[in-house]
């Protein structure tokens, strides 16, 4: 993926000194042409472009964006409530998750989310304990942890 970047870079800036003008519109159709021009030799590279994986990382950031807004507002709703009605507790998350970096980044997005917080980690690396303001359901809260957090963090690393 870092080759690829690389390389799209180094064909911007020889498009950049052809072209003999060293502006952001020409950096940007330079950028493009390189694009395209990794796109037609793509098989020469033995995993997938790293277009994909930009697509996985812009993917994840939206989804941790849409997340933080959502609680924030549900947060701001139990706080905002003359009675507080709220049911905290701690439950375990199952991961799937393998590298160090990736159960790092997902207990980040978890205690980064309001109402949230990993309190810890098993010594497998297996498994967070995760502390919920408000949980209803266990299963609920697990299943979309999972079916965002989890799911695109295993598209930028795959």
């Amino acid at each position: 993926m870092a080759f690829q970047l690389l390389l799209n870079l180094i064909l911007t800036f020889v498009w950049m000194f052809l072209y003999s003008s060293w502006d952001l519109p020409t950096f940007i159709i330079g950028f493009l042409v390189g694009m395209l021009i990794l796109i037609i030799v793509r098989r020469f590279f033995p995993g997938p472009l790293y277009v994909q994986k930009l697509y996985a990382v812009l993917k994840l950031t939206f989804i941790f964006l849409k997340e933080l807004v959502m609680s924030n507002m549900t947060v701001i709703k139990q706080v905002l409530q003359p009675k507080l009605s709220i049911k905290p507790g701690i439950f375990a998350l199952q991961t799937e998750l393998k590298a160090d970096w990736e159960i790092t980044l997902l207990s980040s997005l978890i205690t980064l989310t309001p109402g949230t917080l990993v309190v810890d980690v098993s010594d497998d690396q297996r498994t967070l304990y995760i502390h919920a303001m408000n949980i209803d359901d266990i299963d609920e809260a697990i299943s979309s942890i999972k079916n965002s957090f989890e799911k695109a963090i295993m598209e930028v690393s795959s």
